[in-house]
């Protein structure tokens, strides 16, 4: 069951937090940053497992994940799943729905989530007076148009060994923004997720992880993952993994 938190004056705002160099402030003057601090009210936090939002609901707000992850999915009428991102702190979601003002997709809590809330009617209304803030959102929707084509691309041009490969050494990448370690960290999601998403059986995952081990390019124990050999594991991805 989510947990509403109001942002009270003594609480971290926008201004003050660590994720500011990543999140919605990203190369703001520093002056105009503290104009967001008005913006975000409340936070929610989402216990692992549930739903920040669903497909279908009403889009009053985009999001940005102040710590834990979730995973964004799609589903059919048939029950038919698919995954389409798993996002870190710092990162901002909901943005699907802003066309028709109505959510395309679920995102679910992959571990105990907080985000920071902000409101598509009170952003509208702080971007009259702060420009700025509508080109940060056009940065946004660029970033998520070009994550969405590197799926296309992993999906139909990439071999199973490449794919998993570039999924490993991304979230390497997105993890160091956040000051974690490039080579040993903790996957949140399970095989048969990342299979889904990147359009592999849960046996192809599992045998390629199998692989890489062999090979000596990662060691992994259930959900850990230490790199070994970085730059040969982005040889084998062969693309750009941002």
């Amino acid at each position: 069951m989510q947990k509403k938190i109001p942002v009270t004056p003594n609480s971290t705002r926008c201004s003050t937090c660590m994720l500011s160099e990543i999140c919605l402030p990203l190369g703001m003057p520093r002056n105009d940053v503290a104009k967001l601090d008005e913006l975000v009210k409340e936070r929610i936090r989402i216990p692992k497992g549930s739903a920040l939002f669903r497909l279908g609901d009403k889009t009053e707000a985009v999001y940005g994940i102040r710590s834990g992850s979730l995973k964004t999915q799609l589903e059919d009428s048939s029950g038919q799943v698919q995954i389409t991102g798993f996002l870190l702190p710092g990162e901002i979601l909901g943005m699907d729905g802003l066309l028709d003002n109505t959510h395309v997709s679920h995102a679910i809590a992959l571990e105990d989530t907080e985000v920071c809330v902000i409101r598509i009617d009170e952003m509208d209304q702080l971007s009259q007076h702060l420009p700025v803030l509508q080109q940060q959102f056009r940065r946004l929707m660029s970033k998520e148009i070009s994550r969405s084509h590197h799926l296309i691309m992993a999906l139909g041009a990439l071999r199973s060994e490449q794919r998993l490969a570039a999924f490993l050494v991304n979230l390497s990448q997105r993890l160091v923004v956040l000051g974690y370690s490039a080579s040993e960290f903790i996957l949140r999601m399970s095989r048969e997720e990342i299979g889904n998403y990147l359009g592999l059986t849960l046996e192809t995952v599992s045998r390629l992880f199998s692989r890489f081990a062999r090979e000596g390019l990662i060691r992994v124990q259930q959900r850990e993952v230490h790199i070994l050999d970085m730059r040969n594991l982005q040889a084998l991805a062969g693309t750009d993994c941002g």
